[in-house]
């Protein structure tokens, strides 16, 4: 008994106090070795139990129960220092960079969603020339706003980057009617930039949710009674088309006068990369997982915790 307490007073003072093993020996009048045998009875007795929290590891295992538990090809989850919206858009958007930079080859042509998560995502990426790749802007994004969609920043960055041609879709992301979209939809510059992003075996997109500061909500797209009904029905949305918690298109009508990729297209991907974090979405990523819309996602830890709790 008197040594369980000689060793535990040795042990608070290295471990808790750091004190040397010397200055120990001198505070108990032990020699140095005493201490250092003390020390390892404390360690087999389970009066100490050291616990080393590596964060390249706990993201490794995360990574690997999302893939598995949702069927995904890759996770990447980037290792944010603080559980904040905005900090964690810069820390995906670095991880996202570093991903496509390492899938990326000649030839590839890469859908582009906008939104401030891709924004940040054209900040991190690296110069990397291509030759016969193409930049494909994946949804329309012209608006007479004052907020901004960052949809010609973000193809400019991608196109620089990858000394590449960046193609551009110059139209607004709705129209007031399924019929003038449908006009609109028979230009023949249109309709090869829509179908190019519709057959571009790479895409990278976020996920938007339904709260009133939504970007989608701040530009003007959607009226009081439209602003509602998707906020009730929805969950969020992917490249402006909005889902219900299962993926399923939430709102019809509406979604027939959106101009984008038709989700449906996002199912065979070669690589469907979506680029998510924050509390705030975490019922979009799993609706965008459960349509089978990703099969890549590059999110955070504190994010990739949630989707297992919530599961």
């Amino acid at each position: 008994m008197k040594k369980d307490r000689l060793a535990i007073t040795a042990a608070k003072l290295y471990y808790q106090s750091d004190y040397s093993q010397t200055d120990i020996a001198k505070e108990l009048n032990l020699s140095r070795p005493s201490v250092s045998r003390l020390l390892h009875y404390a360690k087999t007795h389970g009066f100490v139990r050291i616990e080393i929290y590596d964060p390249i590891e706990d993201r490794g295992e995360l990574s690997q129960k999302i893939a598995a538990k949702f069927n995904l090809k890759h996770v990447c989850i980037a290792n944010s220092p603080i559980d904040d919206e905005e900090e964690i858009k810069n820390y995906i958007g670095k991880e996202a960079a570093e991903y496509l930079n390492k899938i990326i080859h000649d030839g590839d042509i890469i859908g582009v969603g906008w939104g401030t998560t891709m924004r940040s995502v054209s900040h991190y990426l690296k110069p990397k020339p291509l030759l016969g790749a193409q930049i494909v802007q994946l949804e329309g994004a012209i608006t007479l706003s004052v907020c901004e969609t960052y949809a010609n920043e973000i193809l400019n960055n991608f196109s620089k980057n990858y000394e590449t041609i960046a193609q551009y879709l110059p139209l607004p992301v709705i129209f007031d009617s399924k019929k003038v979209k449908e006009m609109v939809y028979k230009d023949r510059h249109i309709n090869r930039v829509l179908n190019l992003g519709n057959h571009a075996n790479i895409a990278l997109f976020s996920v938007g949710t339904t709260r009133d500061k939504a970007l989608f909500f701040r530009l003007g797209y959607a009226n009081t009674d439209e602003q509602a009904f998707l906020k009730k029905h929805s969950v969020g949305d992917i490249c402006s088309r909005f889902i219900d918690e299962n993926g399923n298109i939430a709102c019809p009508e509406f979604n027939d006068r959106t101009v984008g990729i038709d989700l449906e297209y996002l199912h065979n991907k070669e690589y469907s990369i979506l680029i998510a974090g924050g509390a705030a979405k975490v019922r979009s990523i799993l609706a965008a997982i459960k349509g089978g819309y990703t099969n890549v996602l590059i999110t955070d830890q504190f994010t990739a915790k949630r989707l297992l709790e919530n599961t």
